[in-house]
This record gives structure tokens, sequence and C-alpha cells, in this order.
């Protein structure tokens, strides 16, 4: 197989296990999975004291920053809130054998297109060990096997998880697998598997996606970082945009989906700027700002060009001032990294150009950035928001995790 003879002996054993269960996995009836994940809930919940132990042990040994720290912790509202999830995937609608189309020929050929599973997925991620029971309960779901190379921050607790899933009762051996996480190595292995590996994901900041994309041979879903725009319109209710641009950059500023960069319309820029930057100040959030932001708000350092770009995931924000609504969707398709855009405004007309002309994965309108995510769409846990437009855009989660296959049923028929 292509991409596999440089595979250590452990990593090609674990990978074959992958490609033995997920045979297995697609025949698994919805009742049958759902068991499983149900199983999985319930001991994630009697496990909480080895996970909480895992997890204060690679807390102890990071050096990391408050906010991935709190991507990293774990506490007994977490892993609550996780069971909680893995319910919830076991009570949505499953996506296997769905019937998508179905026609029939003038030659009598009934022609089906179904649903299926899309085999083995490599999850390469960083410190979140929500990751491990998201990822695995949603392939579990749709019927795939899941191989999992997580950060070695979270490498305890990531082997505790990983070990609660695959002792439930019934769980096919193979349909779990992790990866050693203190060796760069397996990474490479694991997204140069062709043959083996069917999808790789990655989840993290921008150097992880950028590795993977650049080597793997494994087909991807990217999931892109978060430099997420609000632009408050000449038109905009001021209470309506402090509300939304506090809860967007301050409510959890780690995840990819909290807000970045505020553009305001000059015309109301002497108002809303020095009001906005006093609030935001208040909430503890460092400000930069081009020089009119600077001007009108003098507390606020003057920004880079490298601010414009970058995901800051922390309590930072880089503010601009510009003079149109055309200048705020230039400005963002330019820097964005295509994840969630929003415009406040009371102007209808305004607000379909930007729904219109912005081209990410999520444009709110008169709403936060921090809905950019797989529950508050309705659609359970999910494996990311791709930023990319094949083969799915936005948050992705069961029906994205499945590919699909044409079922032709004849009566005899042969082509002359």
């Amino acid at each position: 197989m292509a991409g596999t003879a440089t595979l250590t002996t452990s990593t090609r054993e674990k990978l074959q296990r992958s490609r033995a269960a997920a045979l297995q996995l697609a025949q698994l009836s919805t009742s049958q999975k759902n068991d499983l994940l149900v199983r999985i809930a319930d001991s994630l919940e009697t496990n909480t004291n080895p996970i909480l132990r895992a997890n204060q042990e690679d807390l102890d040994r990071s050096n990391l920053s408050e906010a991935m720290r709190d991507r990293l912790l774990l506490n007994s509202q977490r892993i609550s809130a996780m069971a909680a999830a893995v319910r919830e995937v076991a009570g949505l609608p499953d996506p296997v054998n769905q019937t998508l189309e179905e026609w029939t020929r003038p030659n009598g050929l009934l022609i089906r297109k179904a649903r299926v599973p899309l085999g083995v997925i490599g999850i390469v991620y960083e410190s979140r060990p929500n990751v491990t029971i998201d990822a695995a309960t949603l392939c579990l779901k749709a019927g795939n096997a899941v191989v999992l190379r997580g950060g070695k921050e979270a490498s305890a607790s990531n082997q505790v998880l990983a070990e609660v899933m695959t002792r439930v009762p019934g769980m096919p051996a193979g349909a779990i697998e992790m990866l050693d996480s203190t060796s760069r190595d397996t990474v490479q292995e694991l997204i140069r598997a062709r043959g083996l590996v069917d999808v790789v994901i990655p989840r993290g900041g921008p150097s992880l996606i950028t590795h993977v994309m650049e080597n793997t041979l494994v087909p991807v879903i990217e999931t892109g970082a978060g430099n997420c725009h609000i632009f408050v319109d000449e038109f905009a209710d001021f209470d309506m945009a402090t509300r939304i641009v506090l809860n967007a950059k301050t409510q959890r500023p780690s995840v990819c989906n909290a807000a970045e960069k505020l553009l305001v319309h000059s015309y109301i820029a002497s108002k809303f700027v020095p009001m906005i930057v006093q609030q935001l100040a208040d909430a503890g959030v460092e400000l930069r700002g081009d020089r009119e932001t600077c001007r009108l708000a003098p507390q606020v350092q003057h920004a880079t060009e490298g601010d414009w770009g970058e995901e800051y995931l922390r309590l930072c924000m880089a503010i601009r001032i510009l003079p149109s609504l055309e200048s705020a969707i230039e400005h963002i398709n330019r820097y964005s990294t295509k994840h969630s855009e929003v415009i406040i405004t009371a102007d209808v007309n305004h607000a379909q150009t930007f729904l219109r002309e912005v081209d990410s994965a999520a444009v709110y309108w008169n709403a936060s950035t921090r809905f950019t995510d797989g529950g508050e769409f309705g659609f359970g846990a999910e494996m990311g928001i791709s930023t990319q437009k094949l083969h799915c855009r936005g948050p992705f989660a069961l029906k994205e995790l499945t590919s699909s296959k044409y079922q032709i049923i004849g009566s005899g028929q042969f082509r002359a």
C-alpha cells in the first residue's frame, strides 16, 4: 500500500486493527451503536476521578498559557457535559444507509444513492481532551473507526479517556485507537498511511494544520483557524453591538469562534469606539487599533500589519475604522480565515449584501460568532469547523462523516 512502508510496527498494527474494525462498524445497527454510546457516557461519569487525576498530571507538567490551560482543563462539570454530549449523539438520527436520491431509468434500472461510512478517520489535534470524546463518538455513530493522535500536553488525559471508551462491553477491537503523542513521528505516519487511513482531520493551530496539509498523502478535511470579524455598521444599535462584541470576545476567548477583530463604520466611530474600548478594557481585553482608533481612544496600542491576520485565542482584540460597508467586506475577505463574520446593522440591504459577499463558512446578521458550533446549530457534538469548500464547510458532524455509494437494482438488464 502506498505510503505505509515507513510505518513502525506499533502504528501499523493499530491501523490494521482500525481497518478491520471499520468493516465491522459499518454493519452495526443503529441500536447497537447507540448502546455503545450510552455505555461510554455512563463510563465517563463512573470514571470521573481517574480522569481528573490524569488531567491534573497533565496540568502539573504543562507550561501552557492561561488560555491553553483552559483548553486542557477538565473538571467534574466538563466531564458531565462530555457525557451529556455523548448521549445527545446517541439520540441523533443515524445517517448511515439513508437514501439520498432514488430514481428509475427508462431501461428499468433502479438507481439509489445511499450514505455510507467513510471508513478509517485519523484525527490530529492539540491540547483539548474533549476532542478525544467528541471525535470518537461521532465517528462511531457514523460507522467509522477512528485513530486519535492528540497533543503531548494532554497525553495522560487522552490515554485514560481512550481506555474508558475501548473497555465498554461490546466495543469492537480497533474501533478507537490512540497513537503515541510523545513522538512527532506518529503524526507523519498517520497522515501518510494511504491505504489504511481514508481521511485525516487536523484540529488545532495554523502550524499544525499547515503541516498536515503540506505533508499528507491522505485526503484531508481542514478545520481552520478563527480570525473572526465583527463589523458595526453605521445603522447599528449601540446596545446590541456592545452585547454582541463583549460576548463574542470575552465569553471564551481561547476558542476558534471567538471574535478577534472589530471593524467600525467611520460615521459612528467618534461615539462608538471610545465606549466599546472602555467596555472591552474593563473586561480585561488588550486592545490594538489603527491610527484613527488610537486617536479616539489613546489607551489603545497601535496595531501592526501582522495583527490583522492573527488569531489571538486570548483576551486581545484589534479595532479598525473603515469608511463603508464595501471596505469592511474587502478587509474581511482579505484577512479572514473564512470562519465566522458578523454585521451588526438595522439596514436590511446592508445585511443582505454582507451575507452574500463575505466569503466565510458562517456569516451572521446581528448575532455573536460564538454560535458557530455543532451543538448550537442543532447537530450535536462536532468534529470541528471546516473552512474549506470540499467536502464540507462550517460545523461538521455526523452527515459530513459519511460518503455515498450507488446501489443499482436490475432485472437482467445488459448494455448493448
